[in-house]
């Protein structure tokens, strides 16, 4: 059993972020994974570990994995979830929000997610749209993480 760590001021002065992409879609979700390692260069000096799962539905395990270990400020996670015309997406997307959630909240380490479930993936220039908002959201998630470590540090739950 994982135990919940309260010293936020010791997790965000952790010197790595692990990065869990899915690689379903590895063209789109690759733009994500590379519009975040440029901002985040930017905004943090810290290494980012890179980590691939075969799909989405793997992200949730691998993040908890990777918070345990006590190495890591945040866990970034990235992935694309389609509407392939059967329910299975609604059920997948879901199932890897709540993995993801309950992994911040077991064990205190941050998790972001950039796991994203487009409305229409199927229709005409969809992909092409979504290859470039991924770009944005890769933007997005870097900021996000670097602006939750900052007061995280600052933060103690008794």
């Amino acid at each position: 059993m994982t135990t919940f760590n309260s010293n936020f001021s010791d997790t965000s002065q952790r010197g790595r972020i692990a990065f869990v992409q899915s690689c379903w879609h590895r063209d789109i979700v690759d733009q994500l994974r590379d519009s975040f390692l440029k901002e985040f260069q930017e905004l943090d000096a810290r290494q980012v570990d890179l980590i691939e799962v075969p799909g989405a539905l793997e992200i949730p395990l691998r993040a908890k994995l990777l918070a345990v270990t006590g190495e890591y400020a945040a866990v970034v996670t990235a992935g694309l979830i389609v509407d392939g015309g059967i329910y299975r997406h609604e059920f997948v997307s879901s199932a890897v929000i709540d993995g993801l959630m309950r992994v911040q909240l077991d064990t205190g380490v941050p998790v972001f997610s950039a796991v994203l479930t487009p409305q229409d993936f199927m229709s005409d220039g969809q992909p092409e749209f979504f290859k470039e908002h991924f770009v944005i959201k890769g933007v997005e998630a870097a900021q996000s993480c670097a602006a939750t470590l900052g007061p995280l540090a600052r933060e103690q739950v008794a």
